[in-house]
């Protein structure tokens, strides 16, 4: 599962805000991870978006590469490190990923801060006995 498809990603306005009103986050730098356990089936557990401000990247092509390299590093690393601990068919994991760094870095480094992020993921969402589950309203729409 080395591919990043389009189920993958989180596109959906209804579930975005629910992520971002209703999840939970942390710091690891340079990545704000924000997460939300949802009841809902899909075919992979974890959609994701990836964030990078406009604030402190004035040209598209800054964010855009950073995009895709945080992509590519989520990519290499979900089956490894994410997956095998999401294991309920039922839930779908909300992932967002907001870069908060002030400078361009290479993708090595993405690859290590990255896991970094994942493995603080993965002890938080162990550490709680309960997930935190939401569920989204069924009469809204995208």
């Amino acid at each position: 599962m080395k591919n990043f498809t389009k189920e993958e990603r989180l596109c959906s306005r209804k579930l975005l805000d629910l992520l971002f009103k209703n999840g939970s986050s942390f710091l690891v730098y340079p990545f704000r991870v924000s997460y939300l356990f949802v009841p809902e089936k899909n075919a992979f557990p974890v959609q994701v978006v990836v964030n990078v401000s406009k604030k402190r990247f004035k040209r598209a092509h800054d964010r855009n590469l950073i995009k895709r390299r945080i992509r590519e590093a989520y990519r290499l690393q979900k089956s490894s490190t994410l997956y095998p601990l999401l294991n309920h068919p039922d839930q779908l994991l909300l992932l967002s990923l907001q870069f908060v760094g002030k400078e361009h870095y290479e993708q090595a480094f993405f690859e290590k801060k990255l896991a970094n992020a994942l493995k603080k993921l993965i002890l938080t969402v162990e550490s709680v006995a309960d997930l935190p589950v939401i569920k989204p309203d069924a009469d809204e729409t995208d």
